[in-house]
């Protein structure tokens, strides 16, 4: 007794070829059926490469359409053909021109010799199937499906529409338990042909007909009448994506099929030659295992996660995620400093010496990205351009983060600087924002221009800056927030300090034993009074003198505490 083939070709037909006499030449028969839509040309070309071939035989063609009638429809004529002209067979296998033999075909036959009476075809109810994509589970079996999926997509939308507000509902056949299941299986002559021969076949056909994907239920809802002893899976080594699709294997995928210990894999690129060469060689039988693609699910699992999901922080074109559905906004912790510039001398460089992170200027300053270093190109060929980062802000961020991973990145900011990203990085739990309110106002303190066009300036500076710290005290805020504003800040800027660079670098047991150097801040209290008289009021800066220099520089220094 041996195993007979019936392969469902429509496409690469010199490799289903290659496939048909490995099986031929193997002593298996095999019918194949070319779908109607091949051309004459193709169709004869694959019946003359394997005309030398005595067990090797065409069924009648039907035009096949993904999801119709039309392949139960194909499957049938091949099984019909393959019991009337192969007394032999004992199994029948199911497999389309894009599959693979994966072990010899001896271990095959003899897998099956000492299961004779056993059915391999996935067949579970509606209620135990999670891999259904599109949203149809029962109703595929109690509504009319007489359009195109593809073809005829909208009719196909408002028919179903239509049976749903009418509640119209087919009713299944007596005896009928319908069950779904790859389309891929191994059948014993005797459930075969029961299924074929059935009295009421014509009653079945009619009904499975109008059934939405009847290739996935007809087989597999049958052969639940007449198996003796069904064994719910698929000897076939299929993988599908979150979408339905299959998986497609390359040559890279080599040693994953041999893991995988499955007879035959679908679906395999034409163009894999290594696969083809290895696979379809002559090989002796190896041993009995038992088929078990478990064995490489957690590889396709982790390769779903990564379509989906993504790695965080990473957007490219392949996977670009909507607004806050990300996987992480970006790919690692990042500091942000608003005002720190503007009070202290040269304060990206004393921060770059005491947390060895790569500390940037204003990266989103107006006329360019100040990268550290005075640099005008970053990692990944990210260039200082305004308008190029300007573009897409975001972009420019996120692919700062990532083209740097591994190293702790920290920028300035300031009301100056271009404040699109201000929800983004607020909403992000990989930022640490820092924030010393009304240090804007230092620059203007210490420019030479017209008063007015500071009092102007301060103006505007002043709403930006609140405008973003009430996004920073937001009930959506993620990221780390700290809030100074500058007289309590200058009061004693060591305790702060510490406390961000703890947080910086959480591993470094060394205290700070100097500060950054302040600005000269003489005449800065009257400047604040001269804005005051003018008709600007300064409202963050805190409780600093009008009249005096600021706040005198106590020498204490406690210990750091968090500001939440």
């Amino acid at each position: 007794m041996t195993v007979g083939f019936i392969m469902m070709c429509h496409t690469a037909l010199h490799r289903a070829a290659q496939v048909a006499r490995y099986w031929a030449e193997n002593d298996a028969p095999v019918v194949i059926h070319v779908d109607a839509r091949v051309s004459d040309a193709d169709f004869t070309a694959l019946g003359r490469s394997l005309a030398d071939l005595g067990n090797v035989s065409f069924s009648k063609r039907f035009k096949c359409e993904w999801g119709t009638w039309s392949l139960v429809s194909a499957a049938q004529a091949g099984a019909e053909q393959m019991l009337a002209r192969h007394a032999e067979v004992r199994h029948v296998y199911l497999a389309s021109g894009s599959c693979l033999p994966l072990r010899p075909l001896r271990e095959l036959v003899d897998y099956l010799d000492a299961r004779p009476q056993t059915d391999f075809i996935e067949s579970v109810t509606t209620a135990e199937v999670g891999w259904t994509v599109g949203g149809i589970d029962m109703e595929r079996f109690t509504l009319r499906f007489p359009f195109s999926w593809k073809k005829q997509r909208r009719l196909f939308d408002r028919y179903v529409e239509f049976q749903r507000r009418i509640k119209f509902r087919r009713r299944i056949p007596d005896g009928i338990v319908p069950h779904l299941g790859s389309q891929w299986w191994c059948l014993t002559r005797q459930t075969l042909s029961a299924i074929l021969q059935d009295p009421e076949r014509v009653a079945h056909d009619r009904y499975f007909s109008k059934v939405w994907i009847p290739d996935e239920s007809y087989f597999q809802s049958l052969a639940r009448l007449y198996s003796a002893n069904i064994e719910s899976r698929s000897l076939t080594l299929s993988k599908f994506d979150y979408q339905g699709k299959p998986h497609i294997f390359y040559d890279d995928h080599l040693q994953l099929l041999r893991r995988s210990d499955c007879f035959v894999a679908r679906k395999i690129w034409p163009k894999a030659d290594r696969l083809y060469a290895t696979f379809l060689s002559n090989r002796p039988p190896e041993s009995m295992a038992e088929p078990n693609p478990a064995k490489i699910d957690r590889l396709f699992s982790k390769a779903v996660e990564r379509r989906t999901k993504g790695r965080p922080g990473l957007y490219m074109q392949s996977r670009f995620p909507r607004q806050d559905h990300e996987n992480g906004k970006t790919s690692a912790p990042y500091s942000i400093f608003q005002g720190f510039s503007d009070l202290f001398e040269n304060f990206e460089g004393w921060l770059a010496k005491h947390v060895g992170a790569r500390v940037h200027g204003h990266l989103f300053a107006p006329d360019r990205a100040e990268f550290s270093g005075g640099e005008t190109m970053f990692n990944g060929c990210l260039i200082d351009n305004a308008t190029l980062r300007d573009y897409n802000p975001r972009g420019f961020l996120t692919n700062v983060i990532w083209n740097a991973r591994g190293e702790r990145q920290c920028f300035m900011f300031s009301p100056r600087d271009t404040q699109a990203v201000n929800w983004f990085t607020a909403t992000d739990p990989h930022a640490q924002i820092s924030v010393i309110t009304g240090a804007w106002a230092v620059p203007l303190f210490r420019s030479n221009r017209n008063f007015g066009e500071i009092r102007s300036e301060a103006a505007r500076l002043q709403q930006i800056e609140i405008d973003h710290i009430n996004i920073l005290r937001s009930m959506y805020v993620k990221a780390r927030v700290r809030i100074w504003n500058m007289a309590e800040f200058i009061e004693n800027p060591m305790e702060p300090l510490q406390t961000i660079i703890d947080e910086i670098s959480p591993r470094a047991t060394r205290r700070l034993t100097e500060a950054p150097q302040l600005v000269d801040l003489t005449g800065f209290g009257q400047f604040l009074q001269n804005l005051k008289n003018q008709g600007m009021k300064p409202r963050l800066m805190g409780d600093f003198p009008m009249g005096g220099d600021g706040p005198s520089q106590s020498p204490r220094r406690g210990r750091p505490y968090l500001v939440k």
